[in-house]
């Protein structure tokens, strides 16, 4: 009986160490950094994003895409209004670009990413 218990207490342990193996290996590599200084304005992010996908570097443009947005969404808003969605439309742009990107449609990013420069450039952003 002890024989049975210890090999089942084995065949657990080993099953939770393959787990965990499988999870440090399936953990992602973090996306290229476009260069970028740090604070810069969320057009410079897109413009990195315009230049990186120009070289055909998609994950630095996913990553640039992704500060742009994220700086853009930075804003004051009124305390019960906190969890209402930004109606900038610079946000939605880059949104579209993303899944562009994501969709392969590199002519439709680098529209999407023209515009959302444009309109951030506009807003003083």
């Amino acid at each position: 009986m002890r024989a049975v218990v210890l090999f089942v207490s084995l065949l657990i342990a080993g099953s939770g160490t393959a787990l965990a193996q499988q999870a440090r290996e399936s953990v992602l590599s973090p996306l290229p950094s476009p260069n970028v200084p740090e604070g810069a304005k969320p057009s410079d992010e897109l413009r990195a994003a315009e230049g990186a996908l120009a070289a055909g570097r998609t994950g630095e443009v996913e990553e640039a895409l992704e500060r742009a947005q994220t700086r853009m969404l930075d804003r004051s808003v009124a305390l019960g209004r906190t969890n209402d969605p930004s109606d900038n439309p610079t946000v939605g742009q880059i949104s579209q670009a993303r899944q562009a990107l994501a969709a392969g449609d590199r002519a439709g990013c680098l529209q999407l990413i023209q515009a959302a420069v444009a309109s951030a450039t506009a807003q003083g952003f």
